[in-house]
């Protein structure tokens, strides 16, 4: 024997139902999604910027030889609280070893947020297109099968090199224009000028370089497109392997330009613009300023 529900009994089942659905999807929201401004640590300060550990703790990972470069090392924070992070890829200069002349910089710069894979190359004679070519390698690698790929914004991505490796640097940006920034130092780039280079790029000489002369860098830098966000740094006193000892004077400039480009973080444009907090160190300095991040967190 069917029984008939009326219709009051109807609706506060129907009610009691909904409740329960409501109570199940609100159940399974985390209790704190993770945050959607790309900015990562405290307000910066400059005794921040010029020490050699930023925030965060960090770890680091060897890579094996294969996936287009030579192995190498990833350093990355630990904390997980904050979602993902932005990358550097980082490739040495004509026949020298990241893990002899950069490595330094892996732990430095992931300590203030963001996770760098510092690559040996497939010979050590290659030159600046093969070197670029590495360093977009290893960014999808990073991205795609690195056993910390998951701690890595694919859409946040930047590449960084010193002589050869600076022309690099220089391919890199002509052939992925969807990169966030970029930092060459010294570089020298016998395939290609700046010409077509749409990313914010930053370039650091020494002032005593023999190799990539002050001349040569300010040849090069001439090509950037005037509407392409870049700065020139020339340190005094330097000569070509500055870069390749621990030093806080380069730090202190391609930090801000890492967070401003890559975290879209726009509480660092005070260290570049409109003028550098120290210029003592600094012989020569040329901005586009302001540097205004594409997506202000």
């Amino acid at each position: 024997m069917q029984r008939h529900l009326g219709s009051g009994r109807l609706a506060r089942l129907a009610a009691v139902a909904v409740s329960a659905v409501l109570a199940l999807t609100m159940s399974a929201t985390p209790a704190s999604a993770a945050p959607t401004s790309t900015q990562r640590g405290p307000n910066p300060t400059l005794a921040m910027i010029e020490a050699s550990h930023g925030p965060f703790a960090t770890a680091q990972v060897n890579v094996a030889p294969g996936n287009g470069f030579n192995g190498g090392t990833i350093y990355y924070p630990t904390d997980t609280s904050l979602g993902t992070w932005g990358a550097v890829a980082i490739v040495p200069g004509y026949t020298a070893l990241f893990r002899n002349e950069e490595a330094w910089m892996g732990p430095w710069l992931s300590s203030f947020g963001f996770v760098v894979i510092g690559i040996e190359t497939n010979s050590r004679t290659d030159f600046d297109a093969a070197r670029g070519t590495e360093l977009l390698a290893a960014l999808k690698y990073l991205t795609t099968q690195s056993p910390v790929r998951d701690r890595v914004d694919p859409n946040r991505l930047s590449v960084l090199g010193h002589s050869m490796g600076g022309g690099g640097v220089v391919y890199a940006t002509e052939h992925q224009p969807s990169l966030k920034a970029a930092i060459a130092l010294a570089p020298f780039s016998p395939s290609q000028n700046m010409s077509t280079d749409h990313v914010p790029t930053m370039v650091i000489g020494g002032q005593n370089d023999t190799v990539v002369t002050p001349s040569y860098l300010n040849t090069l830098y001439a090509t950037l497109p005037a509407a392409t966000k870049s700065a020139f740094v020339q340190i005094a006193g330097a000569g070509h392997v500055y870069y390749t000892h621990p030093n806080n004077v380069e730090m202190k400039v391609l930090i801000p330009w890492l967070k401003i480009f890559v975290d879209s973080d726009s509480r660092y444009t005070q260290f570049l613009c409109p003028a550098l907090p120290d210029p003592s160190t600094i012989s020569q300095y040329r901005a586009k300023c302001p540097y205004v991040p594409l997506h202000a967190g």
